[in-house]
């Protein structure tokens, strides 16, 4: 499979000859494949040989296996929608990308931010999870949600940037001792891309105090998957947000031991009796 990534204003654009399963044969090939059939391509022959046919649906705006999706090409054909891979990561058979939708009605905006998370097994996505959100304004920092760095650096400190962001999650996002907080966050450089939060532990603590204040604090009540690879660490959390059952899908960048950098899109979770199948959010 000819394929490179190649680093551009910020963006990890992917390119490929081909989106033929036979030519993807790493976790990563496989998921940018998948994702190519449908967004790029629009090849429903790639996209069958590509998607498991029992494919378990974790987005509750659709049902459960393959041919809800490849029958739903030619619609994302005419509609025009494109998507942009800004970060790529991948640990065991999970494969996490961040993206970037345009002219994407049918998925509910016509501009969405997203992580789309697969699982890979016998050469096919078996499994998919997503969050999505409109884009929103820069942050007060400037910072949208998508820009920033996008290379995979310090493979070797995998093992270590997992375990601190891991206990993060548990000390601070879940309060078990949030006082710890400058354990993990740097007190030097701290970059959000989360438009409502100006940069800085400063500008975290400035934006948690007016949730408080308002009366819709954000709070996290479990945790459900933690990827990681090299200096970024994906994790996929519930909990409250505006006083609504939420999912939390956060990327962080690690640098020296510390969280210098974050991305996130929160989603509502609907109801059980709401959702197209039966998978449930996590």
């Amino acid at each position: 499979m000819n394929k490179t990534l190649h680093t551009i204003a910020g963006a990890v654009v992917i390119a490929f000859a081909s989106s033929t399963v036979a030519f993807a044969d790493t976790e990563k090939e496989i998921a940018v494949a998948e994702m190519a059939s449908l967004f790029k391509t629009f090849d429903q022959d790639a996209a069958r040989k590509l998607i498991a046919e029992d494919l378990i649906q974790h987005n509750q705006h659709v049902p459960n296996g393959a041919e809800v999706l490849i029958d739903l090409i030619p619609q994302l054909k005419e509609s025009g929608i494109t998507s942009t891979t800004h970060r790529l990561i991948a640990e065991g058979d999970l494969v996490v990308a961040h993206n970037e939708y345009k002219n994407a009605q049918l998925f509910g905006g016509d501009h969405l931010a997203a992580f789309d998370v697969f699982r890979v097994e016998n050469g096919q996505v078996v499994e998919h999870w997503d969050n999505l959100s409109p884009v929103t304004p820069p942050n007060p920092a400037g910072r949208t949600q998508f820009d920033g760095p996008t290379e995979i650096t310090d493979l070797d400190k995998t093992a270590d940037n997992k375990a601190l962001v891991t206990a993060f999650v548990e000390d601070v996002l879940h309060g078990k001792a949030p006082e710890k907080i400058t354990d993990y966050i740097s007190t030097e450089t701290y970059l959000q891309h989360n438009s409502g939060v100006d940069d800085g532990l400063d500008g975290l603590m400035v934006a948690i105090k007016v949730m408080v204040d308002a009366g819709t604090p954000m709070t996290y009540s479990d945790t459900h998957m933690i990827v990681a690879e090299g200096n970024f660490v994906f994790t996929a959390s519930e909990g409250q947000f505006m006083n609504e059952h939420s999912a939390f899908y956060d990327l962080f960048r690690v640098e020296d031991g510390k969280i210098v950098e974050h991305w996130d899109v929160i989603q509502t979770i609907l109801p059980a009796d709401q959702a197209k199948n039966d998978s449930g959010k996590f």
